[in-house]
This record gives C-alpha cells, sequence and structure tokens, in this order.
C-alpha cells in the first residue's frame, strides 16, 4: 500500500471499519453502525472505492455498506471517504456473503454487484457471487421493491447472471433484458479499460415482489 492508503487505514478504520470474521455468522445492527436509520445500499466487491464514493457522495440520504478483501482497496475509499467527509459510508473486510448472512431480513434498500470476477474456466463457474444460493440470499436481505443491480463486462457471465435471476420467482426483471446504463452508476477505470479491449458493459436490474 501506499503511505497515504497506509495512514487511512490506520485512522480511519476504528471509525469507519468492520470486520467480518471468518467462523460462525454474527449479526450486524445498520443503524449501530451507521449511528442513524436510513435506506442502505450494500456494494458488494467495492475495488479501489472510487465508484462507491461517488454514489454516496450523490445520495446522502442513503447510507453505503461496502464489503471487500483487498486491504489497498479499502484503505483507498476510507482515505476518499475522509476527503469528501462523507458521513455515509461504513467499510468492510472479509467474505460477502457471511456479512449477508449477519443482516436481518428485508433490511436493504439496494444491493450493488459491479463486475465480479467472472470465473470464466467451467470447474471455476461454482465461485461466482450470481449463482442461485447466492442471489436467494441476496435478495432476502432485500425490501420489498428493493433493487439487485449486477454489471459485468464479460459477455457470457452477463448472460448467466441474467438466466439465474430470471429463475428466482420473487425476483421481477426492471428493464425486460439487458438495462441502458444508469446515470447513477459511475464509469470506473476497470470499465473504461473493457470498453476500450471491445468489451460491452451489461447491467441488469431486479426488483423484489
Amino acid at each position: 500500500m501506499s503511505e497515504r492508503q497506509t495512514d487511512a487505514l490506520s485512522r480511519l478504520w476504528p471509525a469507519y471499519g468492520l470486520d467480518v470474521p471468518d467462523g460462525p455468522v454474527v449479526p450486524v445492527d445498520l443503524a449501530d453502525l451507521f449511528g442513524r436509520r436510513a435506506p442502505v445500499v450494500l456494494e458488494i466487491g467495492s475495488g479501489m472505492g472510487d465508484s462507491t464514493a461517488a454514489m454516496a457522495a450523490a445520495d446522502p440520504d442513503r447510507d453505503y455498506l461496502a464489503v471487500e478483501v483487498h486491504t489497498p482497496g479499502i484503505a483507498n475509499l476510507l482515505d476518499l471517504v475522509q476527503r469528501a467527509g462523507l458521513r455515509n459510508v461504513r467499510v468492510a473486510q472479509g467474505d460477502a456473503l457471511s456479512l449477508v448472512s449477519g443482516l436481518p431480513e428485508g433490511v436493504l434498500d439496494a444491493v450493488h454487484v459491479f463486475f465480479p470476477d467472472p470465473w470464466p474456466k467451467t470447474r471455476h463457474h461454482k465461485r461466482r457471487i450470481i449463482q442461485p444460493t447466492h442471489v436467494a440470499l441476496l435478495r432476502s436481505r432485500l425490501r420489498s421493491g428493493g433493487v439487485l443491480h449486477c454489471a459485468t463486462d464479460w459477455a457470457e457471465y452477463a448472460e448467466a447472471m441474467r438466466e439465474t435471476l430470471e429463475a428466482d420467482p420473487e425476483l421481477v426483471d426492471a428493464y425486460g433484458g439487458f438495462a441502458p446504463r444508469p446515470a447513477h452508476r459511475p464509469v470506473t477505470k476497470f470499465e473504461r479499460r473493457a470498453i476500450t479491449a471491445g468489451r460491452p458493459v451489461a447491467d441488469l436490474l431486479y426488483r423484489r415482489r
């Protein structure tokens, strides 16, 4: 990590960080975590945090809980949070599904899964985040009408995502197919590289019934 990231992690983690322990599921009280009651957006795999920080800054009435395993990315997001003076962001480190398991049902306003690892080899597909059992868990934590928003630049995974989301009986396709790119999702450096390489980006937005 850079010196800036190391400093941000050491200073800001106690106030903004949440460890997701291995082993038994630990309940998470979102009102206690954020110090208020507001709609919550869960960001799974926040990367370097640029997108999360930008969305949170533009959406102060909702809280953003980012979960990531990559320590430099977590540190960078913490630095962005401080620089922008954001009060509606918290950062969790650990397994996203363990974190979600510790949340009450129906507590989330939205779940974002942007550019997850596509695990392109067939033998690795079982590691993908968007698969039936995982989607059922994520959906159960959404409020009625809450949104599960996925994005990927991997065409085969986009089709697999759509098939999986369509098969969930409690999710409704908000656009009747792949969605136009929502204005609220910032374009990241990763996405720009994908577009430059000729990989089209697919967005999928599904609502809980």
